[in-house]
């Protein structure tokens, strides 16, 4: 069971509030993989300000959905953007065959919300899971701080996933973007990503607070 690998219906998000100075917006932004130890607390906060109403209810409260972040984030599958002044401007996830950002177990979830809190957890993890293929790397969320919205740094975000991708010997990158989140859908249209698929959640719909999400996939021949 692989509880918090890869959501469907997490696609980019933007997140509210601040983390950051609004003056790096006028200063470069450089792109690398990885996050640095520091960086770790602003990445797992990044990320839940973003896609925490989509699992609130699963991975809440805050501080505990926040300390499984913090445990459970592989380094080696991210890709961030900082400022010159070393500020986390934003995030890329994304999961392999091997593993994902957010790949935690059956023991991390126990370690922060308890043997019984941690049972019905993954559960319900596993039933809203997307697994990864010899051909494809998944995106696990593109994260973008507010002020480096509409700056390109999204679609520069995308090329990063996909010269990942590429280094990697994969021949396409698939992501799964909600149908409540039309503006990601239409950055990921732009940037060469066709619709395939959709998935729909069912009854999980008023629990995860979207009901499908549509299966995106571009080519990298």
């Amino acid at each position: 069971m692989k509880p918090m690998d890869n959501q469907r219906g997490i696609g980019i998000a933007e997140a509210p509030i601040p983390l950051w100075s609004p003056a790096v917006m006028s200063e470069p932004v450089s792109i690398q993989s990885g996050v640095l130890p520091e960086h770790r607390g602003a990445a797992a906060r990044l990320y839940w300000q973003a896609f925490g109403q989509k699992l609130s209810f699963v991975m809440g409260p805050d501080r505990r959905a926040l300390a499984y972040l913090d445990r459970v984030m592989r380094s080696d599958h991210v890709i961030t953007a900082t400022s010159v002044h070393g500020t986390l401007l934003a995030i890329a996830g994304f999961r392999t065959a091997s593993s994902g950002f957010t790949a935690g177990g059956m023991g991390d979830l126990v370690a922060v919300y308890g043997p019984i809190g941690a049972r019905w957890r993954a559960i319900l993890l596993w039933l809203l899971s997307s697994d990864a293929d010899a051909r494809q790397m998944l995106v696990d969320g593109i994260v973008v701080v507010e002020p480096m919205r509409n700056c390109g740094l999204g679609s520069a975000m995308i090329d990063a996933l996909c010269r990942e991708a590429r280094e990697r010997g994969y021949d396409e990158i698939r992501l799964d973007v909600a149908n409540v989140n039309p503006r990601a859908r239409a950055l990921y249209e732009r940037s060469g990503f066709a619709a395939v698929g959709i998935d729909r959640i069912g009854p999980l719909a008023p629990l995860f607070r979207y009901s499908s999400s549509t299966r995106m996939v571009r080519k990298l021949a």
